[in-house]
């Protein structure tokens, strides 16, 4: 009994994140297909193959961003991007979208400064990442802080705190493996350490 109960675990340890991310990419693939793909179908019928809208939806972004930086069309996305920072409630949400993408996209990259932080009143230590080191701007008598966003471990909330940059211990490791630190729990190093043991 103990055997079989062994070989369910196993099964359930290696198949079902693989089907999980296998679920997870399907489901990004369709919604995707689906953005320019749900135009397309009632013109090609049935010879709209899965994989165009995505196709289509890459060559129009791409097609725009060469847009904006021509005069004419920069000029109207600029009036366009103005427009929407001046309309109530729709200013917030567009800012956030924008900023968001900036931090990940943009030259000056967010969440790409990795920092160990103290919590207040303890010796515990907590990863995080620089987000914004010009805090003065929105709150002038915090212009010796420094926005840092720590995540929380096995979801994508986290809280963005307001630190002294004296406080503020930066780490030489990767953005990407301190995320995946965090998210994990700690299991992601472990697992590492084992393998290079291994080797």
């Amino acid at each position: 009994m103990k055997a079989i109960i062994k070989s369910f675990i196993n099964g359930l340890l290696t198949i079902v994140p693989i089907i999980l991310v296998i679920y997870i990419l399907v489901r990004v693939f369709n919604f995707l297909d689906s953005i320019l793909g749900n135009v397309l179908k009632p013109y090609m019928k049935q010879d709209y193959i899965p994989g165009v809208g995505i196709l289509a939806t890459l060559v129009l972004i791409t097609f725009l961003g060469w847009l904006s930086t021509r005069f004419f069309a920069g000029k109207i996305i600029d009036l366009i991007d103005r427009l929407l920072e001046r309309i109530p409630l729709v200013k917030t949400l567009y800012t956030v979208i924008k900023d968001t993408f900036q931090s990940f996209l943009g030259e000056k990259k967010s969440f790409s400064k990795v920092v160990l932080v103290t919590m207040p009143g303890t010796s515990m230590k907590v990863i995080g990442f620089v987000t914004s080191e010009e805090v003065e701007e929105v709150i002038h008598s915090l212009k010796d802080h420094f926005a840092v966003y720590v995540p929380q471990t096995f979801q994508v909330a986290g809280f963005t705190f307001l630190i002294p940059k004296e406080e503020i211990e930066w780490l030489d490791i990767k953005p990407e493996e301190a995320m995946k630190f965090v998210l994990s729990g700690g299991v992601s190093s472990s697992k590492a350490e084992k393998k290079q043991k291994a080797c």
